[in-house]
């Protein structure tokens, strides 16, 4: 197999967290819109799209540090991200089998992305 260039890697990035931003951008319109479902869907939109945000963000950074600050911010939204589908999960808001390509979406994003920090930590 053909290894990707760092320029094709990042565009299937970008592109792979900006669909996964709209996924969750359709899922949050169709949670049903109890008090704590929403307040809940509402963190999970605004740091779901902020990973997508992010990783496009890094990809335009100016330089290496630049490129790993935002790589340690879509760390953290990533990961953050994971808790509120889990929290979706496990308070009963929302049926597991909803919620699971998301949750298994957003594992994997968050796995690339910290190996990622992990390997060009300047």
């Amino acid at each position: 197999m053909d290894r990707l260039s760092n320029t094709e890697f990042n565009d299937r990035m970008r592109i792979r967290c900006k669909i996964f931003a709209c996924d969750i951008v359709r899922f949050y319109a169709e949670l049903e819109k109890k008090n704590a479902t929403r307040i809940i869907g509402k963190q999970m939109l605004r740091s779901a799209t902020s990973v997508a945000a992010n990783y496009r963000a890094a990809c335009r950074g100016r330089s290496k540090v630049e490129f790993y600050s935002k790589i340690c911010i879509v760390t953290e939204e990533a990961d953050e991200t994971q808790f509120w589908l889990e929290l979706l999960i496990e308070s009963e808001s929302v049926v597991k089998e909803r919620v699971m390509p998301h949750y298994n979406e957003i594992t994997e994003i968050l796995a690339i992305v910290t190996s990622i920090k992990h390997k060009i930590r300047p």
